[in-house]
């Protein structure tokens, strides 16, 4: 049982720690709302892993050959909803500045909690990084292709714990950085920033294709 929580928090927090576009706009997110809509995203991103790394674990190295043939579908909806999430956040950074009385707060919130969790949730579920993640790198691994029924339960729940432990810690940071930048200006170009790295994210991933 240890082997298998230790496989688990490894794996996620592999998959949690780099920074992509999920990361990117969880911590935008959290830095123009609040740290509770930010946390709640956080939990949908590592929710969506631990759904992944139990299919990881009670299917076996079987599904790569069953999600080979939906990489291109899945990237393509990933870059789509990365595009979407961009322009949205560029388009209400825009309102909000032109007009002070849409700003966040209120009626003007980008986000709610639970539409916060299941947008990140989605996201994290479309994104082919967590695709290949958990069918080609956890799922060839020796430690997971053993595991008894409560060990891959273990295994799932230990990647979730490693994956919602690390992104609540970015959703933190993003809440500390929305504190700081609290005026017009600093809520407009911190949106702008995001949804222009959220974009090249989606571009380089179209064109990492093959």
């Amino acid at each position: 049982m240890s082997t298998a929580l230790i496989a688990g928090l490894l794996a996620g927090y592999g998959i949690a720690m780099p920074v992509g576009g999920v990361v990117t706009y969880l911590v935008a997110l959290t830095a123009r709302t609040s740290l509770r809509t930010g946390a709640c995203a956080a939990l949908g991103i590592a929710t969506a892993d631990g759904l992944y790394a139990l299919v990881a674990a009670v299917g076996g190295t079987s599904l790569t050959r069953l999600i080979v043939p939906l990489m291109t579908p899945l990237r393509w909806a990933s870059v789509l909803v990365l595009l979407a999430l961009a322009a949205r956040g560029a388009a209400v950074a825009i309102r909000q500045y032109r007009d002070p009385g849409t700003a966040v707060g209120g009626t003007g919130t980008p986000l709610g909690p639970a539409r916060a969790y299941a947008a990140l949730l989605g996201l994290t579920l479309l994104n082919p990084a967590t695709v290949i993640y958990f069918a080609a790198l956890v799922l060839g691994g020796r430690t997971t292709a053993s595991l008894t029924g409560p060990e891959q339960l273990a295994f799932a729940l230990a990647a979730f714990v490693a994956s919602a432990s690390w992104q609540l810690l970015l959703a933190g940071g993003g809440a500390a950085l929305g504190r700081v930048l609290t005026g017009r200006k600093g809520r407009l170009i911190t949106a702008l920033a995001s949804s222009t790295l959220i974009t090249g994210l989606a571009v380089h991933l179209l064109a990492a294709a093959p």
